[in-house]
């Protein structure tokens, strides 16, 4: 139920202004807006120069209206270049904010891979730390200095002075990346 049987309109931004709203009526698919599949339209419209945002949604309106989209691909035809939008998310009145359109600013394809790769590491990490966030959990740190346990009680209380004798504590390392 990802696609929708709704009409599509879009808005395409660039420096020299916008296309004003127009509905994606003409797929090079036989039937637009299915789930998983990637529908190309054409657009006319004057020059917009670098583009930096789009207005993408639908009326709301048939059955099975709402629909999860994943990214625009808009390819100036004059520059050659490609510009992305991501999404990712669900333009129904039913699912995720009710929403049925949504302002997407450009993504620079060249840090594209880079803040994949980023997200993905901030997952890896949250899934196998999240632990410590839980209530009732004390953390420890072995601080270096003293050689002795900073403790952080579950009731927000700091045991900075350390006990070099908590035979609870545990040496580790902690890299912290920004």
């Amino acid at each position: 139920n990802a696609g929708t049987e709704a009409d599509v309109y879009i808005s395409v931004y660039g420096e020299r202004g916008d296309t004003g709203s127009r509905q994606l009526l003409r797929s090079q698919e036989p039937k637009k807006f299915l789930k998983g599949q990637t529908d190309i339209f054409a657009v006319e419209a004057v020059h917009l120069g670098c583009l930096y945002k789009i207005v993408i949604g639908h009326n709301g309106l048939g059955s099975g209206n709402g629909w999860f989209l994943d990214k625009v691909v808009i390819k100036d035809p004059i520059t050659d270049l490609d510009y992305t939008f991501l999404c990712h998310r669900w333009l129904d009145q039913g699912q995720d904010d009710g929403n049925i359109s949504r302002e997407l600013p450009v993504t620079d394809a060249s840090m594209l891979p880079g803040r994949q790769e980023l997200e993905l590491k901030r997952e890896k990490t949250w899934a196998a730390e999240k632990w410590k966030f839980r209530k009732g959990i004390t953390l420890q740190f072995y601080n270096r200095v003293s050689h002795g346990f900073i403790c952080l009680y579950p009731d927000s209380r700091v045991d900075a002075l350390g006990d070099k004798k908590n035979k609870y504590g545990k040496v580790f390392s902690m890299w912290m990346y920004a």
